[in-house]
């Protein structure tokens, strides 16, 4: 069944060639005892190795049942070591890190059997060398003997042809080396046995043949057994042995032998490999640590990189209710802003000595005012255009909001208390909302300290505004603290801060102060800033702020045209009292308080009074064709200069269309007379942001003639809005906004209800998404910042990578043995590269976890810290999939790192790896 014919094997040392086999002959039979002695170097131990498979003849042929071995591929020899040959060495070669059953097992995961019948096979194997219930026992909790035993079972469990036994008494007491003896004589009586040994002794009292060998070459053989394959001369009794061979070893047949395989599977792999990694448990942890700084690293930057987008999502909602997309008759183009947004570039400045160089400041600042008229854009908003606003889908805006310009608080009066000369009561008045402005503005110019400060101070809040005229929009951002949402033309209703404040200033301009409370206030705020104003009245009830009445006239109620001939370039005067009216108004009712919700950091709504649409509306249908606005509307050449105007014709200065005077008293001193006119406040205040507050999307600006346009629009008279300001549903949605808004710019025709409306019939619109802007730049750059930090951080993943390279190579030289081992069980190149790449997987797998784990642990430990002081919880925040995206990234550094030491794992001899101590 073995047959060795003409075995040469010849070793490469340096640049020596040693003959360690000269031309072996020797044949086996099926089952026998065969002993090879011969002193040290006479080729032994390679001559069994070539037996065994492990190494390969120079030249001659080895055949096996009959076949020759010379076209054997990698896969043959491997199946033919797991399926035909079982090794016994003096050292036993057992795996360390696993079990008894572990270790007689793993020839039987090789040859690919079921879980079950491996158990079940490598039991019965271990009961039969007499180790019955030790079958989870380790390598170091037995004895010399016990270890061979483990060897032999080991060898035996796969049931092969053949066994191979390498000085198996060597490392043996007496008593135990008679026991082993005895366990392998029984053996071959079933099995052909092959043993290397250097005790003539135990070859002569145990073995049936004795072949010796000297200097590479068979010296004697004590029982030779004739060339059954080969001869043409066999005796009757070889030729019925022949046959016995073939027919009762299914082995030999060509379809069995295509079912046997050797090959180890991954799980298998991933199990030796996880063993040996608990076995050093200690410098597994510490190398999963080293290799998951890197990943801490990169997660720790990808956290606070998606926590600040997590916290500026969860913002973009609210922003958008607080900047809503806008289309006023001059606005920001965003695409000028970016072509503007490159560094300066300035000349070169060339120093010369004695000599001042001249910087030309003019010329800069014409520079700037052109980029300026470069990103400013005037839009022409038609009715068309409105209507077109108006069809947008309720999908994507959950608001639409028209704004005509007009100025509710000339027409707006409620009751206010000026202040009396000394011993005189002060008593209440019917005041318009503009003089009461007015009043505050002139007693502020007479506090010591903000004289300078009081216009300012004034125009800081605009005390009535016109809320969006989506009730459920509303209602999604505020609870209501008392009352109900403002809806009608006759209703409105107060918006507090989170805190249920509202500012002085508010308050004042819409007389829930008296003249003397504000005085007390201005004075005590600039003697003591840090004062509680505990001597002032700092709380109002809820039925103090409802129950205040406000009242709305038309034009032509509160302004009547001058008949005085003494001062005949004042076309009309402005009724500021609203006992010098003589028509009944609407009576406005104050029917809600609002506060906003505590998730919601920018509503709709800042504080303040808010009207309805309703009322926009009804003002609009009363003013348009008023005395007052008809009179405007004949005025294109007027411009607005400081509260009067200018005839552009005669350049002849006159007191612009409305006038009147007012009285107020200061700090208990004698009434003071002052004149106002109507429109100063606002329209200097417009006229002082042409550059820029219509540089940030503001409707006032410097468009001909727009003092003229503002002042038309003040009293009511163009109902085609100037304003549209578009809430969308959420951030998602607004790209649907602006796809509709674009559409009108496009080349396609817009269709409004029965109208067709052509690209030539429509001018271009633009509009100022401010929140889109600010949210793409802040994006970009958090973008910019986490790349730069990753590729910093990301020098650690190459250090990590590096040093688990060098730490699995260290592994490889640690587990040279087991490689062989394997190897000598039939297991392939591959099989022993799989080992090592599952160990990195390991390593990397579990430093990939490890590292996230700590990652989250920092997260958690850093947002309670922020959270505690700023409020804001998830400044960090590693989402799943970049958390899952950060462990495989580890997995594939870690197993390319060990790519080259598996690789060199796969390329061991295994006989040099079975030497190897």
């Amino acid at each position: 069944m073995l047959r060795l014919k003409k075995i040469v094997k010849d070793y490469l040392v340096a640049d020596t060639k040693v003959h360690a086999l000269k031309g072996i002959d020797l044949s086996f039979r099926r089952n026998e005892f065969v002993s090879i002695l011969g002193p040290s170097g006479c080729g032994k131990t390679t001559l069994l190795n070539i037996v065994g498979g492990l190494d390969k003849y120079t030249s001659g042929d080895l055949y096996i049942n009959g076949r020759s071995t010379k076209e054997f591929k990698d896969r043959d020899w491997d199946v033919y070591r797991n399926h035909r040959i079982g090794f016994i060495f003096q050292s036993y070669n057992l795996i360390p890190h696993q079990t008894i059953l572990g270790n007689v097992e793993l020839a039987l995961t090789i040859a690919g059997l079921s879980k079950e019948e491996r158990i079940k096979k490598a039991k019965k194997a271990i009961d039969r060398v007499g180790l019955e219930g030790q079958y989870y026992k380790k390598p170091n909790q037995l004895s010399g003997g016990q270890c061979q035993r483990v060897a032999i079972a080991r060898a035996l469990v796969n049931e092969p042809e053949i066994l191979l036994a390498d000085e198996p008494t060597g490392a043996l007491d007496t008593v135990t080396s008679v026991q082993i003896m005895d366990l392998i004589k029984e053996i071959s009586k079933e099995k052909l046995v092959i043993m290397v040994t250097h005790n003539p002794d135990l070859a002569e009292q145990y073995s049936s043949r004795i072949v010796r060998l000297l200097d590479g070459q068979v010296l004697s053989d004590s029982n030779p057994y004739s060339e059954l394959f080969e001869s043409d001369d066999k005796s009757p009794a070889e030729e019925d042995e022949i046959k016995e061979v073939k027919e009762n070893k299914p082995e030999l047949k060509e379809d069995k032998k295509k079912k046997e395989k050797a090959k180890m599977s991954l799980w298998t792999a991933f199990k030796l490999s996880a063993r040996n990694l608990l076995s050093k448990r200690g410098r597994t942890i510490l190398t999963c640590f080293a290799g998951s700084i890197g990943i801490i690293g990169v997660s720790a930057v990808l956290a606070v990189s998606s926590g600040v987008k997590g916290y500026i999502k969860s913002m973009q909602d609210d922003m958008l209710s607080g900047n809503p997309i806008t289309i006023r008759e001059q606005a920001l183009d965003i695409s000028g802003v970016m072509a503007n947004m490159t560094p300066a570039q300035k000349a070169e400045v060339i120093k010369e000595a004695g000599k001042v160089n001249v910087e030309f400041l003019i010329n800069q600042l014409l520079e700037q005012y052109e980029t300026i008229g470069k990103i400013t854009v005037n839009n022409t908003i038609t009715e068309d255009y409105i209507d077109y606003i108006k069809a947008l889908s309720s999908e994507y805006a959950a608001c639409v909001t028209l704004d005509y310009g007009l100025d509710m608080t000339y027409s707006i009066y409620t009751d206010f208390t000026p202040s009396s000369s000394e011993g005189v009561t002060p008593q209440t008045y019917g005041r318009s909302l503009s003089s009461i402005r007015t009043n505050y503005a002139s007693v502020l110019s007479h506090v010591e300290g903000l004289a300078n400060y009081s216009s300012f101070i004034i125009n800081l809040v605009e005390c009535f505004k016109q809320a969006p005229n989506n009730v459920e929009y509303i209602e999604s951002q505020y609870n209501i603290l008392s009352g109900k949402i403002a809806s009608e033309k006759n209703e409105v209703m107060i918006v507090l801060d989170k805190d249920s404040q509202m500012t002085d200033l508010v308050l004042a301009e819409l007389g829930y102060f008296t003249q003397d409370d504000f005085v007390d206030i201005c004075i005590q705020a600039k003697e003591n800033p840090k004062s509680d104003h505990a001597n002032i009245k700092n709380k109002f009830t809820y039925e103090e702020i409802l129950g205040k009445t406000f009242r709305w006239y038309p034009n032509d109620a509160i302004v009547e045209k001058n008949t005085d001939m003494t001062n005949p370039m004042v076309s009309y005067n402005y009724l500021y009292d609203e006992s010098m009216i003589d028509e009944e108004g609407l009576e406005l009712k104050v029917v809600g308080i609002l506060e906003p919700k505590e998730s919601i950091s920018y509503g709709c709504l800042t504080t303040g009074f808010y009207y309805t649409e309703a009322l926009t509306h009804y003002a609009l249908e009363k003013n348009i064709e008023s005395e007052f606005a008809k009179y405007i509307a004949k005025q294109p050449n007027m411009t607005l200069s400081s509260g009067s105007t200018t005839n552009s014709m005669t350049n002849t200065k006159m007191h612009y269309g409305v006038t009147y005077t007012y009285e107020y008293v200061f700090d208990g001193g004698a009434p003071i007379e002052a004149i106002g006119y109507l429109g100063n406040e606002s329209m200097i205040s417009s006229m002082m942001g042409m550059l820029g507050g219509s540089g940030l999307g503001g409707s006032m600006g410097g468009a001909k003639n727009s003092s003229y346009s503002i002042s038309l629009r003040q009293a009511g008279g163009n109902d085609v809005a100037n304003s549209v300001s578009i809430y969308p549903v959420n951030f998602e949605l607004k790209n649907g906004v602006t796809d509709y808004l674009d559409a009108w710019n496009g080349d396609g025709d817009i269709v409004i209800g029965d109208k067709v409306i052509t690209k030539s019939e429509r001018e271009k619109i633009t509009y100022t998404d401010s929140v889109g802007l600010i949210i793409t730049m802040v994006n970009t750059l958090i973008n910019i910042i986490t790349y730069a930090l990753i590729a910093f951080t990301a020098l650690s993943l190459v250090v990590s990578c590096v040093m688990i390279a060098i730490i699995t190579y260290v592994s490889v030289m640690e587990r040279v043995k087991e490689i062989g081992v394997i190897r000598s069980l039939g297991g392939r190149k591959k099989d022993v590269s799989h080992l090592f790449n599952a160990e990195t997987f390991i390593i990397g797998f579990s430093s990939g976890i490890f590292g996230v784990g700590i990652t989250y642990l920092i997260q958690t430990i850093a947002n309670a810290i922020i959270g505690y002081f700023s409020g804001i919880y998830t400044i960090a925040d590693l989402p799943i999939d970049q958390a899952l995206i950060m462990i495989a990234l580890s997995i594939i550094l870690t197993c390319i790192s060990g790519l080259i030491p598996a690789k060199s794992a796969a390329k061991k001899d295994p006989v040099v790896a079975l030497r190897t101590e």
